[in-house]
């Protein structure tokens, strides 16, 4: 609860700086005329935003579960991702329409401001990113939020190099160039956003691993002569669900629960499935109303 309590507070700080930061490219870019500076703002402003929902979502999961939700609010972190993804790819398409206009109709742009608050932004990007690099690997919600202070730098970075080349040679085309780039990485970093938020809220299979191969490993558990009907999904990030049907011999109760207890065993150690739920069988339930689901039309799952 400690190490939770201290990410929070990492989170929320880092979202006080980043929105700190947004406002101060936001004031630079409209006094400077730079639409890069304003790019990078609005992408600040996203991740500001992402870091707050990372926050609220850790703080909902926490909430037990109840009688209308029995997964308790795992999910909010999901629905916050996509709310988040979604953000991101209209705020990139903002970029794009406007950036074409400037490239159309090239506005000047005060290069030397521009350059002092793209360095300023550029050093609190790197110091909140070492604020989240220690508990990156953790959690995905606050690696995801790590990922998006490295974008606000590496944007810091192309305006920087924007506004050095309307300093040294006047080309103003630079602003919107470079701010073509940044709402690149605004709509790459959305996209994969939203991929992963869709196959989750789809219950498709955990990536990067292969529900062939958790049934597999089930079946070669000893005692166990078939697994079927298996499904595995994502409640939320870092909580993997499973249910399957597994075929054993007729024994004692108090021998089937020892090979229910190494199954649960095999697939959290192996897998990382800490919620699974195994319903035992003595013989093959093809056709009997106690199994109507596909995966009873026959003991193999299709890769």
């Amino acid at each position: 609860m400690h190490v939770h309590g201290r990410m929070e507070r990492r989170l929320l700080l880092a979202a006080g700086v980043t929105g700190l930061v947004c406002v101060g490219q936001v004031v630079g870019g409209l006094l400077t005329g730079s639409l890069a500076l304003l790019a990078d703002a609005a992408h600040v402003f996203l991740d500001a935003f992402a870091l707050t929902l990372s926050y609220a979502a850790i703080r909902a999961a926490r909430r037990p579960p109840t009688a209308r939700h029995t997964y308790g609010y795992h999910r909010v972190q999901v629905l916050a991702a996509l709310v988040n993804g979604g953000t991101l790819a209209a705020v990139a398409l903002g970029i794009f329409r406007e950036a074409v206009e400037r490239i159309r109709a090239p506005s000047p742009v005060l290069a030397g401001p521009m350059l002092a608050v793209a360095g300023a932004g550029l050093l609190v990007n790197l110091v909140v990113a070492w604020m989240l690099h220690r508990h990156d690997r953790h959690d995905l919600n606050v690696h995801s939020a790590f990922l998006h202070v490295v974008g606000d730098a590496l944007g810091s970075v192309g305006v920087i190099a924007a506004g050095l080349v309307i300093l040294l040679t006047g080309w103003t085309i630079a602003d919107p160039l470079v701010s073509i780039t940044i709402g690149a990485i605004i709509l790459a970093g959305a996209v994969r956003v939203l991929r992963r938020t869709v196959h989750i809220l789809a219950e498709g299979v955990p990536e990067g691993m292969s529900a062939a191969a958790v049934q597999d490993r089930m079946a070669a558990v000893g005692g166990v002569s078939e697994v079927h009907d298996l499904h595995v999904w994502t409640v939320s990030p870092g909580y993997i669900a499973l249910s399957a049907h597994v075929l054993i011999a007729d024994q004692a109760l108090s021998r089937a629960e020892e090979v229910r207890r190494e199954l649960q065993r095999v697939l959290a150690d192996e897998f990382g499935i800490h919620h699974s739920t195994i319903q035992l069988e003595c013989t093959h339930c093809l056709g009997a109303p106690a199994c109507p689901g596909p995966g009873c039309a026959g003991p193999s799952l299709d890769p």
